[in-house]
């Protein structure tokens, strides 16, 4: 038997455990610097004491956006803890390893027999209709659907669940047949929503990493599986398979990688630390002891987030520059306006004028607006490359979950920054009477 791949959820967070300590770091020292080591000029010599309670304050305003940093990335781990190692399968059931498939929220799980050549399997998936038909195949000429050695899993005529074997040899419908593999095992069961689909095949000598097609269809007529869908899921649901080191590579190399990328890049910057720095401005800079350290941790957010932002929109780009006949325009469109915008903001703070100018009350209006319209069309635009991604629900929802957050934490900080403002303005009146 072949060593085990060390491959689950949660290999693959350790490092974005050590992305979020130098994210951490960044962030406690960055500000804590541009504040705290400012030269003696006039202006904030205002004694040992008052700058120390200004570094404190920096400081524990770091500490605020960490918890926030580290509540929202737990969001993702959550979402990663509920992959393939939480499925359960029957005592006598047991796999040396597991992978999550980047297509039709399922995954796949083996154990690989080096010295016999043989492959034990569990594919499960949710079909696309409660009657319909999951199936999973290897395809030892190409990386497509024709060619593939399939093994389809629906319920039988007379109720019970079943798989069939067919080498799928044309687009047209498909009959049942022997495959190329020797093919034992075979069973399937239906519970919770999705199909399990088991099996086990006998490889030629040497074959350890295998093209691998996976699908699920909505129907089933007199005992013959219906086509499937033709949407993206559909389209992509392929890739290889390396039952020694447990390594999924999807259909598409590099360029599925440049999506996923493209897409984190833009969903961290734009989505997350663009809000989390207008955050920062609005709520902190109303208490005075907080002055300037909200200005250097909104202005740190703000650039480190439009960097990111830029990386993940040049991406776009390049990807946008080989999609020959594939147009998001809507994407693309907002894409293009939040660059522009963004830019706009960070020459924006280079004319900044001070603070009694005749002309700063206009540029604050100018600044507000165009901030709030990145933010929103920020957020907008993540939603929209999800969808076109067509990534697992669960990703979806712990980007709404992280939004909620975010959305909860400046309504609380709504009401209490109002709850100053009124007492002040309280005070000052009874000052004023007196």
């Amino acid at each position: 038997m072949s060593p085990r791949p060390q491959y689950s959820p949660f290999s693959s967070l350790y490092s974005d455990l050590l992305l979020l300590l130098s994210l951490d770091l960044a962030f406690r020292t960055a500000p804590s610097f541009l504040v705290c080591s400012l030269p003696r000029s006039p202006h904030f010599q205002r004694g040992r004491e008052t700058m120390t309670r200004k570094c404190g304050v920096l400081q524990r305003a770091a500490l605020w956006f960490r918890l926030a940093l580290l509540l929202l990335s737990s969001v993702g781990y959550a979402a990663a803890a509920g992959g393939c190692s939480s499925v359960a399968f029957p005592s006598n059931r047991i796999y040396a390893a597991c992978s999550d498939l980047p297509r039709h929220s399922s995954s796949i799980h083996w154990s690989y027999d080096s010295a016999a050549a043989t492959l034990s399997f569990a594919f499960v998936a949710p079909p696309a209709k409660p009657e319909g038909w999951v199936s999973w195949a290897i395809n030892p000429t190409a990386d497509g659907m024709l060619g593939s050695q399939a093994l389809i899993a629906f319920h039988q005529p007379d109720g019970s669940m079943g798989v069939r074997t067919y080498n799928i040899t044309g687009y047209a419908s498909i009959a049942e047949g022997p495959i190329d593999f020797n093919a034992s095992n075979l069973a399937a069961e239906y519970s919770g929503g999705a199909m399990r689909l088991y099996g086990k095949l006998k490889l030629p000598a040497g074959m350890t990493v295998v093209k691998q097609v996976w699908q699920v269809g909505s129907s089933v007529a007199d005992g013959v599986p219906q086509k499937h869908g033709f949407q993206p899921d559909n389209l992509q649901s392929k890739g290889t398979l390396d039952l020694i080191k447990g390594a999924i590579s999807p259909s598409g190399g590099s360029t599925n990688v440049k999506k996923n990328v493209h897409g984190v890049l833009n969903a961290v910057s734009w989505g997350i630390m663009l809000p989390i720095g207008a955050i920062i401005a609005r709520y902190l800079k109303t208490f005075k002891s907080a002055d300037p350290a909200w200005f250097y941790l909104h202005v740190t957010c703000q650039i480190v987030g439009y960097g990111v932002g830029v990386g993940g929109w040049a991406i776009g780009l390049n990807l946008g520059s080989k999609s020959k006949g594939i147009q998001y325009t809507t994407h693309r469109n907002i894409g293009i306006i939040l660059f522009c915008l963004g830019t706009l903001q960070v020459f924006a703070l280079f004319l900044r004028p001070s603070k009694d100018h005749k002309y700063r009350f206009i540029w604050n209006i100018y600044h507000y607006l165009v901030g709030y319209t990145v933010i929103v069309l920020g957020i907008v635009n993540v939603f929209k490359g999800l969808e076109i991604l067509s990534v697992d629900h669960k990703w979806t929802m712990g980007y709404i979950i992280a939004v909620a957050i975010l959305g909860g934490i400046a309504l609380f900080l709504e009401v209490v920054t109002w709850s100053v403002i009124l007492k002040r303005k309280d005070a000052r009146s009874s000052s004023n009477g007196v």
